[in-house]
């Protein structure tokens, strides 16, 4: 078993990171494989509503790393998506990069454990653990919680791994992950019946 952990952070090793590295480190001590993803720093699009991924399975733009973490997404058993919070938000390249993403290859997401986790130095982190949530609620995705809304607090990754409860918060989660993916596995139930997708319009 394995999960993807995406640093959405411009920051490699920043505190993103370290968040997350304390979901791998303690993942791994349950005998769950990890990857750490970095989005990097380079520009990346935003969705333009082209309609091509419809026919390709991936988005039409190759120029960038969303095709590249979408299958990283798609071959992993659980994924956890982290991020700075900018303005009370994710950073705005990681959601131009999963708007991308779930709307191109969502469909194959479908009943993977996922968890968010996001990082500030004082607010704003759960407006941007929110934002997160919707991309795996919208795609019949299993929410990972752990004992608090997964956020870490600091200015810098020393700042981060001073604050105990964050940390906690981290390894909680990791903790309920593994044993989602346990579950999963052991249990080997069918998927859930999934009707046919209707939409409704309220202009008549």
């Amino acid at each position: 078993m394995k999960v993807l952990l995406i640093n959405g952070s411009p920051h490699e090793n920043g505190c993103t990171y370290t968040a997350l590295s304390e979901v791998a480190k303690t993942l791994n001590a349950q005998g769950i494989e990890t990857q750490i993803f970095h989005i990097g720093k380079k520009p990346v699009r935003g969705c333009i509503a082209c309609g091509g991924c419809a026919k390709l399975g991936k988005c039409a733009f190759s120029d960038d790393v969303a095709n590249e973490m979408l299958e990283l997404m798609q071959s992993a058993d659980g994924i956890v998506i982290g991020s700075p919070v900018y303005y009370a938000g994710p950073n705005g390249a990681l959601t131009a990069l999963l708007d991308r993403a779930f709307y191109a290859g969502g469909a194959r997401l479908a009943f993977k454990p996922a968890a968010a986790v996001v990082s500030a130095r004082r607010s704003g982190t759960t407006a941007a653990f929110d934002r997160l949530n919707k991309y795996f609620t919208i795609n019949r995705m299993p929410v990972v919680s752990s004992q608090y809304w997964n956020g870490v607090h600091g200015f810098t990754p020393d700042d981060v791994r001073k604050d105990e409860e964050g940390l906690q918060t981290m390894r909680t989660l990791a903790y309920n992950m593994a044993w989602m993916l346990k579950n999963i596995e052991s249990g080997k139930q069918p998927l859930p019946q999934v009707e046919p997708r209707k939409s409704t319009h309220f202009i008549k």
